[in-house]
C-alpha cells in the first residue's frame, strides 16, 4: 500500500509538473481562478444588476460607473460580474450533464457491444449528423426560451461526443490483462466499468470537459443574442450583448464589456484544455 501511494503521489507530481510547464495552460488557469473569484464575489460586492438610473443612461465609463452604463441606465460591470456566475454555472452543468449521459451510454456500448452498440451509436450518429447550433436552436424554440430551456438544448447537442469518446477508450481497454483479470475473479460487468474501465478513462475525460465548458458557454451565449435563452432582465452575455447591439456606435461599451467577457472565459477553457491535453498525452516524455 505505501509503494502505491508513493507511485500515485509521484505520478502527480509528475503531471503537475508538465502542466506547470506549459505556458498557455498556465495562463488558462491564471484567467480560470480569476473569473471563479469575480464570479463567486462580484455580486457580493456591488449592487442589483436590475437597478436603473435613466438619467444617467448610456453614461460612459468614469468613477461611478467604471465600466458604464448600458440603455436603461444600469450599471454594466454589475451586470457582467453577475452574468459571470449565470456563464460559468450553464457551462459546468451543461458539461456534467453531457458528461453523465454520454459517459453512461458509451459505457454500455463499448461493454455490451452486439445490439446495444448498434442502437446507441445509431442515435448518437442522429445527434452528430445535425450542425449543433441549429439543433440547439431547434430545441430552444420547441421547449421556449429561457434559462433551463438552454442549459437542456445544449446539453442535448453535447452528450453524443462523450458517448463516441468511452466507448472507443472502452473498446480498446476491454480486452486488456487487467480487465481479464478482473473478469477471471469473478468481477460483475458494473464493477468492471467503474472499478477499471471508466478510472481509465478519466484523461480524455477531463481535456473534453475543459473544452466542452468554453463551447457550452459560447452557444449559450449565441442563443441568448438572438432571443433563445435567457430572458431580461437576466444579465446573461449573450442577451446584454443582444440588447445594447443597437447601440454600439453610441456607447460601444455597453456591448464590448459582455463580449470581452465571454471571449476572455471561452479562451481560458481552450487554453486549459491545450494543456491538459498536452499534459496526458503518452507520447509526451515527462
Amino acid at each position: 500500500m505505501t509503494v502505491l501511494l508513493a507511485a500515485e503521489s509521484g505520478t502527480g507530481s509528475a503531471v503537475w509538473r508538465r502542466f506547470r510547464r506549459n505556458s498557455g495552460a498556465m495562463i488558462g488557469l491564471v484567467l480560470l481562478v480569476l473569473l471563479v473569484l469575480l464570479a463567486v464575489l462580484g455580486p457580493l460586492l456591488v449592487g442589483s444588476p436590475s437597478t436603473q438610473d435613466l438619467a444617467a443612461r448610456l453614461a460612459p465609463p468614469s468613477a461611478a460607473h467604471l465600466l458604464g452604463t448600458d440603455q436603461l441606465g444600469r450599471d454594466v460591470l454589475t451586470r457582467v460580474l453577475s452574468g459571470a456566475r449565470i456563464s460559468l454555472g450553464i457551462g459546468v452543468s451543461v458539461m456534467l450533464a453531457s458528461l453523465l449521459v454520454g459517459s453512461a451510454a458509451g459505457l454500455v456500448a463499448g461493454l455490451l457491444g452486439g445490439w446495444w452498440d448498434e442502437v446507441i451509436m445509431r442515435v448518437t450518429d442522429m445527434f452528430l449528423a445535425f450542425p449543433g447550433l441549429i439543433l440547439a436552436m431547434a430545441i430552444s424554440a420547441a421547449l421556449g426560451p429561457s434559462l433551463t430551456n438552454v442549459m437542456i438544448a445544449v446539453a442535448l447537442v453535447s452528450w453524443p461526443t462523450y458517448a463516441r469518446l468511452i466507448r472507443a477508450q472502452v473498446l480498446a481497454l476491454r480486452e486488456r490483462e487487467f480487465v481479464e483479470a478482473a473478469r477471471a475473479l469473478g468481477s460483475s460487468q458494473s464493477r468492471v466499468a467503474f472499478r477499471h474501465l471508466l478510472p481509465n478513462s478519466l484523461a480524455p475525460l477531463l481535456v473534453q470537459g475543459s473544452f466542452d465548458v468554453g463551447n457550452a458557454i459560447l452557444t449559450a451565449a449565441g442563443l441568448g443574442f438572438i432571443g433563445f435563452g435567457a430572458q431580461p432582465p437576466t444579465p446573461e452575455w449573450g442577451a446584454m450583448v443582444s440588447e445594447t447591439r443597437n447601440y454600439i456606435a453610441q456607447a460601444p461599451w455597453a456591448s464590448s464589456a459582455p463580449a470581452l467577457a465571454i471571449l476572455m472565459t471561452v479562451l481560458a477553457f481552450n487554453l486549459l484544455g491545450d494543456g491538459l491535453r498536452d499534459v496526458f498525452d503518452p507520447r509526451r516524455e515527462g
